[in-house]
């Protein structure tokens, strides 16, 4: 008994897998050459110039942001803000205004009750009425004083705050540039590197410019073996392709919590299409069962026993 296999079954073994194409099909996903990157490397400087009093981190010290890294000499300006407090807290001056004010609206009646009574001249009348007015002028100024004594006090402690330098950002001290009683004002203090996230660069063909967009997903593979594999993302496409080597630039975000990577580190990277997720792989695995359920093995066999 001959049987000829329907040409159906190999279209269908062919397109999911029972059949190769040969080693080029076979072959693994392409990898590219990258390099993972502090995500911002910054220069802490200050805005002010004055004498180095002493510096809280060393060199691969972790820190926070908004820490402290930095104390400029200060005692100038602890001074002023010390004093600007005494100035807020005094309330002599207006506690002897409002008494003025009061005595003034105190002999203001009497002198009105007494002009009623044809008993004082208008000129009498004149010379109280203004010292009512006088003495809520000079209360008027007390408490002006008072909220220019705040004011004061909100610029001493700008002046004062200006000295303390913090990091700007959460990461690693890479770089201490000065020691305590070096005179600074526009000299980096401090390098500080941001590494969570991190940052991976890679340079890619312009065959691949339509294929590859933001959001999308990529495995890095650092250079060092004992770590694993990672999953970044597409952060920025460049728009500009660079014609001389016809390529164009593509900057992942990799997270980094932990700090588990550090900056600097070569990596492979291998971008995730939707072939490759996992979502698509069942859907093409339902697929094919629906094709095998309909092309049954008797319907792949024609022609008769000879």
């Amino acid at each position: 008994m001959k049987r000829q296999i329907n040409p159906a079954y190999f279209i269908m073994m062919f397109l999911f897998g029972g059949i190769t194409a040969g080693p080029a099909l076979a072959a693994d996903p392409v990898e590219y050459e990258g390099l993972i990157e502090a995500y911002e490397m910054v220069d802490v400087g200050t805005p002010v110039e004055g004498v180095v009093d002493r510096v809280n981190v060393k060199r691969s010290a972790l820190v926070k942001k908004g820490e402290t890294l930095v104390h400029l000499e200060s005692s100038v300006e602890n001074a002023v803000v010390q004093r600007s407090q005494a100035m807020v807290k005094i309330e002599g001056e207006i506690k002897v205004q409002k008494e003025q004010l009061a005595y003034a609206q105190r002999k203001n009646t009497r002198v009105e009750e007494l002009f009623a009574s044809e008993a004082i001249s208008a000129e009498k009348k004149d010379e109280a009425a203004t010292e009512v007015s006088l003495a809520r002028a000079h209360l008027q100024k007390a408490t002006e004083n008072r909220m220019l004594a705040r004011l004061d006090l909100q610029r001493a402690k700008a002046m004062l705050a200006q000295r303390t330098i913090k990091s700007p950002v959460a990461g690693v001290v890479v770089e201490r540039f000065v020691s305590p009683g070096e005179f600074v004002d526009t000299q980096p203090l401090l390098r500080v590197a941001q590494l969570d996230p991190l940052r991976v660069e890679v340079v890619l063909p312009v065959a691949m410019f339509r294929d590859i967009t933001p959001g999308m997903k990529a495995e890095i593979r650092p250079e060092t073996q004992e770590e694993g594999d990672y999953i970044a993302t597409v952060a920025i496409v460049d728009r500009v392709i660079d014609p001389a080597s016809g390529t164009f630039g593509v900057r992942l975000e990799l997270p980094n919590p932990e700090y588990r990577l550090p900056g600097g580190l070569k990596c492979m990277v291998r971008f995730l299409d939707d072939a490759t997720s996992p979502a698509k792989k069942i859907e093409n695995k339902e697929e094919t069962d629906k094709i095998a359920a309909v092309l049954q093995p008797e319907s792949l066999l024609i022609g008769s026993p000879q």
